[in-house]
């Protein structure tokens, strides 16, 4: 059990931080997952939406 939901989204994060260094291959439909996530969490994405994102770089 975490103490709070907030400790899960770290873990959850620095899970995925990590990961993202093996990953070899594009993630499929990440545009449209992408634009889900800026539904969701509007003021959370970086300018420019989900061309400039990190994870979009990477592949």
């Amino acid at each position: 059990m975490f103490p709070l939901d907030e400790a899960v989204f770290k873990i959850l994060y620095l899970a995925l931080k990590n990961i993202s260094k093996k990953w070899t291959m594009p993630i499929q439909n990440w545009s449209g997952a992408m634009n889900q996530f800026a539904i969701l969490f509007e003021n959370r994405l970086p300018n420019g939406g989900y061309q400039n994102n990190s994870f979009t770089k990477i592949f």
